[in-house]
């Protein structure tokens, strides 16, 4: 049985293009407040567990030990667009922890920001491992790697203490224990496992609801959850979903990308998590189904406040002279 379509693609009066997906709604008992398709197929969550990995960060003392504020952490939760800000900010805590970046493992790319590659381009450089959009993470793992005297060499190995730590948190918050069946390389280099949809949806429920997870570990997540809502700029960048996606709940609403159309989240105010893929990857879907989510959550709650993700599940489409030659919208139930 295949998943159902979450997202549609239109071209003047007609649906060019579908995309399939699956949504989960859980709170942290694991009861499912609202599903479609299979949302226990374990799927890779990618980049939109950067919370559950960054917990160690907190919880090893090490935030507290380099002075790590909101905007400090929520780059440590981060798929930043390479600007000027987001890289600085990466090199400084590497100081702090008397590192460089020739600490960092991620590897390197071109900035998606396409302002900050020109600037790049212009001064006749090319991006270095800062540029990565994962090396805040990169350098939350580092960070903490030196707060707890181990070896920042090799750190991206599943063998290191780093990782290790980071498995097991997430781990604990699924309630998945992650065989080399549902193991995997991200694409900053760090092992990456997969889990039901919905356990991800209810790790996240874990952490802001402060049940079925130890108070350490929930005081961890919410402060690592708080500062991604107050700066989510350095978790993402200019003009990305997530900042629009998050400024639109005013402060109630959590959520973070993930590569090949996964996104993650929460509303505290409700103790619920979520969790979505799209079938196909497509991260412009992802974004819709996002925001449909939101405003399926908070319907019957908050109609104002559904009525602002319903906007942003609804994206109108121009060519290239600036006509309307579709939309991109939710797909109705």
């Amino acid at each position: 049985m295949s998943n159902p379509i979450l997202v549609e693609v239109t071209r003047g009066s007609r649906v060019e293009s579908r995309h399939r997906g699956s949504v989960a709604v859980v709170d942290a008992a694991g009861g499912i407040v609202h599903a479609l398709g299979d949302v226990a197929a374990p799927v890779f969550p990618r980049s939109a567990i950067k919370v559950m990995q960054a917990l160690p960060l907190i919880e090893s003392g090490a935030a507290d030990r380099y002075g790590f504020g909101d905007k400090e952490l929520s780059l440590a939760c981060a798929s930043h667009s390479g600007e000027e800000g987001h890289v600085a900010l990466a090199a400084d805590l590497l100081r702090r922890a008397g590192l460089d970046e020739r600490a960092l493992e991620c590897g390197c790319h071109w900035p998606s920001d396409s302002s900050a590659a020109r600037a790049l381009a212009r001064q006749g450089r090319t991006p270095g491992p800062l540029h990565n959009n994962c090396s805040g993470k990169h350098t939350g793992f580092l960070c903490t790697a030196v707060a707890m005297g181990e070896a920042t060499a090799g750190y991206i190995g599943a063998e290191h203490p780093v990782q290790a730590r980071a498995k097991a948190a997430m781990e604990d918050l699924t309630g998945t224990s992650f065989g080399e069946d549902l193991s995997g390389i991200d694409g900053c280099s760090i092992p990456t496992y997969a889990a039901p949809l919905q356990s991800f949806a209810q790790g996240f429920a874990k952490l802001v609801s402060g049940t079925g997870v130890s108070a350490e570990r929930a005081a961890a997540g919410q402060r690592l959850i708080a500062a991604c809502v107050a700066e989510p700029w350095y978790m993402a960048g200019t003009g990305r979903a997530c900042v629009a996606l998050i400024e639109a709940g005013a402060g109630r609403v959590f959520v973070k990308t993930g590569a090949e159309g996964v996104f993650c989240g929460a509303v505290p105010e409700l103790g619920l998590g979520f969790a979505l893929k799209i079938d196909d990857g497509a991260g412009r879907a992802a974004e819709i189904s996002t925001a449909a989510t939101l405003a399926q959550i908070f319907r019957d709650r908050d109609p104002e406040m559904a009525s602002r993700y319903d906007g942003l599940a609804q994206k109108t489409l121009k060519n290239w002279n600036g006509m309307v030659v579709g939309e991109l919208r939710a797909a109705k139930a």
